[in-house]
């Protein structure tokens, strides 16, 4: 029996329902389903949106029926596992932490009773799963973050954020790929650009990769930023346990 639950998301899309809670198996659930459906696709399918706890299909009704689509799924990932892939494709996100580029470390500092430069190491210390994209072009909803970092949003949310921020929302960390209004804790900024339409691949990550984020200097900052600008920067992407 398939272990997910079919809604009707409007006139050309279902949503399959796997969980009511974000857990690190319920995203590989769905990046299983979701790989599956990409090998072996289902003819009128038009895209598939992968989000914390569920699988979202939107479809062409003209190609294929709602009764189609539901009994093609249904056959399909009547067997989908959790994706225990043993690799881990790994974006490396340099950050300048507190100061200028991170003008609430301080809040952040105060609310986890420790020191900026504990913060930053245990901020840094891991790699985040990416559960799902979602809000603008490249933001990623990362799953992870230490209990002891969990802060509060701002009660008032600044109207501008610079892209390439670095921010605490309540249980979630996350970097800001554009320029836009927010309401996170923002601890520091990265000069990369997680997001950029004029490269061949516009966003640097998908849902079931990791972000590794990797304290820089103020001088390294600038150093990136002007490499990123000329077009001559790396960006530090890894496959691990290949």
């Amino acid at each position: 029996m398939a272990g997910f639950r079919i809604t009707i998301a409007g006139d050309s899309a279902i949503n399959l329902e796997f969980a009511r809670t974000i857990s690190p198996q319920t995203s590989g659930l769905i990046r299983s389903a979701a790989r599956t459906l990409e090998i072996d696709p289902i003819a009128g399918i038009i895209e598939l949106v992968p989000t914390f706890c569920s699988l979202m299909i939107t479809y062409d009704p003209l190609v294929i029926s709602y009764d189609e689509l539901v009994a093609a799924v249904t056959g399909k990932l009547v067997d989908v596992q959790q994706d225990e892939s043993a690799t881990r494709r790994i974006v490396k996100i340099p950050v300048c932490y507190g100061g200028e580029y991170g003008p609430d470390m301080q809040t952040v500092c105060e609310h986890a009773h420790m020191r900026e430069e504990d913060v930053i190491a245990l901020h840094s210390s891991k790699d985040y799963l990416i559960d799902m994209l979602g809000f603008m072009p490249g933001f990623a909803y990362l799953g992870g973050l230490d209990e002891r970092l969990h802060t509060p949003r701002l009660a008032t949310p600044r109207t501008v954020i610079e892209a390439g921020s670095v921010g605490i929302g309540g249980a979630q960390t996350g970097i800001y790929p554009l320029a836009s209004p927010g309401g996170w804790q923002l601890i520091g900024r990265s000069p990369i650009r997680p997001y950029d339409p004029q490269r061949e691949v516009p966003i640097l990550y998908s849902a079931g990769d990791y972000l590794r984020f990797v304290p820089i200097s103020e001088s390294e900052y600038v150093s990136i930023e002007k490499q990123v600008k000329e077009g001559t920067y790396q960006y530090d992407i890894t496959v691990e346990g290949a």
